[in-house]
């Protein structure tokens, strides 16, 4: 049998093709470690995986009133807070329009506290030449009482319902009333009124107080005077406020011819 021809260049049916070698993508891989070498998340750290199919846009229907009522703001309080807001505003600025309202009257006004004093004062019915275990007296008294007003756009309305009281060592000795009048800017009023005690119970004690006192030409005495008053700036009248005076005296005698030989007048307001 004759032998087979090949064409040029092909190698024959004994000779083995050689290939260039080339590296394929897996084999210039990294290898990977073996189970033992992966990293592992440190201790009390937990990976949780969950399935996508249960990871919810918006939550599940069994869960769905509790989301409303964490999402849910409540409108009674809102409202509320809304009230206390104006409310708490209101307040401060009705405080803010007092306090600039005070201080431009302080500043137009200029106002002026009023004087009390006791002038003069006289005695009658005080028979105490020999103390008795208990004695009873009625006295009389003349008392002139003395008030300035030095404001010069103030005036003053003093009310009928006032009250004058006189006493010994805590014992009222007796009490009466002013006269009710109107007392314009600066000016100075005097008048006289009348008080009277009638069954005045006196110990052997404070009645021989009184005749020491007497004979040392110091007889200490307290007037308290309380007077409604309302305060007048133009055309504007006040509401009425309570004036308290409280003067203390020491006299000489208790007899018609008394003189003051000492007196200290302080007053106090009490605005409702």
């Amino acid at each position: 049998m004759a032998d087979r021809v090949h064409p040029r260049g092909s190698p024959s049916h004994n000779e083995t093709t050689q290939f260039p070698h080339t590296s394929s993508p897996q084999s210039s891989r990294t290898p990977s470690p073996p189970e033992s070498e992966k990293l592992v998340p440190p201790p009390g750290t937990y990976v949780i995986q969950i399935p996508k199919d249960q990871v919810y846009r918006v939550p599940p229907p069994e869960n769905a009133t509790r989301y409303k009522n964490y999402t849910r703001q409540n409108p009674r309080r809102s409202s509320c807070r809304c009230c206390f807001c104006w409310l708490f505003g209101l307040v401060a600025a009705l405080i803010l329009l007092s306090a600039a309202a005070a201080g431009i009257f302080y500043l137009v006004v200029r106002p002026e506290s009023p004087n009390y004093s006791i002038e003069s004062i006289a005695f009658k019915g005080f028979h105490l030449t020999t103390p008795s275990p208990s004695s009873t007296i009625s006295p009389e008294i003349q008392v002139t009482v003395r008030v300035q007003n030095p404001n010069k756009k103030i005036g003053i309305y003093y009310g009928k319902k006032n009250s004058v009281k006189l006493f010994y060592s805590d014992i009222k000795l007796c009490d009466g009333a002013l006269p009710a009048f109107y007392q314009p800017s600066k000016n100075v009023t005097e008048f006289r009124t009348a008080l009277k005690g009638s069954g005045i119970k006196l110990t052997s004690t404070v009645q021989q107080g009184l005749v020491d006192a007497q004979r040392q030409g110091k007889v200490p005495l307290k007037l308290d005077l309380r007077m409604p008053v309302r305060i007048k700036v133009g055309a504007i009248k006040t509401w009425t406020i309570t004036v308290k005076v409280g003067c203390d005296l020491t006299v000489d005698k208790l007899t018609t011819e008394a003189k003051i030989v000492s007196k200290d007048c302080d007053y106090s307001v009490d605005p409702w």
